[in-house]
């Protein structure tokens, strides 16, 4: 493949990661994976993103997690491989979804503090517009995925 093409693909995704509030590497990793259809080394993503393998196998736990990837060990290898796991959209819709529980809940949190101290008409405002835009993410997560073709 083309090398500017690749730099392309690379940059896509780590646009698509950064806009969603995760870091540049894990874009980076992904569309790695997308470039080399077989599974790749811990140290071929390293050499293929620009980044450490320490910030690579850091990376690999989130996108593990939300379903986007998966980690090989063959037998009697002990190197750590990697590839594409499940549906490309269904782990960003995971991840969105993820990043956003994680922000209301925290915000939930840190507004029960003031809650206590001071029962204001903008604290009541803020918990309403939680509580709605939790129902929002709860609907989010109920939309199917369009269908590969």
């Amino acid at each position: 493949m083309d090398n500017s093409v690749q730099e392309k693909i690379f940059t896509t995704f780590s646009s698509i990661a950064t806009s969603l509030g995760y870091s540049e590497v894990h874009g980076r990793i992904i569309a790695a994976l997308l470039v080399n259809n077989n599974p790749v080394s811990l140290q071929e993503l390293s050499e293929s993103t620009g980044y450490s393998p320490a910030a690579i196998s850091l990376s690999l736990d989130l996108l593990e997690l939300v379903g986007m990837i998966r980690k090989i060990k063959n037998a009697g290898d002990r190197k750590l491989y990697v590839r594409l796991d499940g549906d490309l959209l269904e782990g960003l819709r995971n991840a969105l979804l993820l990043k956003l529980q994680k922000e209301i809940i925290t915000t939930k949190f840190e507004i029960e503090k003031y809650t206590e101290e001071d029962g204001t008409d903008a604290i009541q405002k803020l918990k309403k517009e939680l509580d709605r835009l939790q129902q929002y993410v709860d609907e989010l997560a109920k939309v199917e995925i369009p269908k590969r073709e």
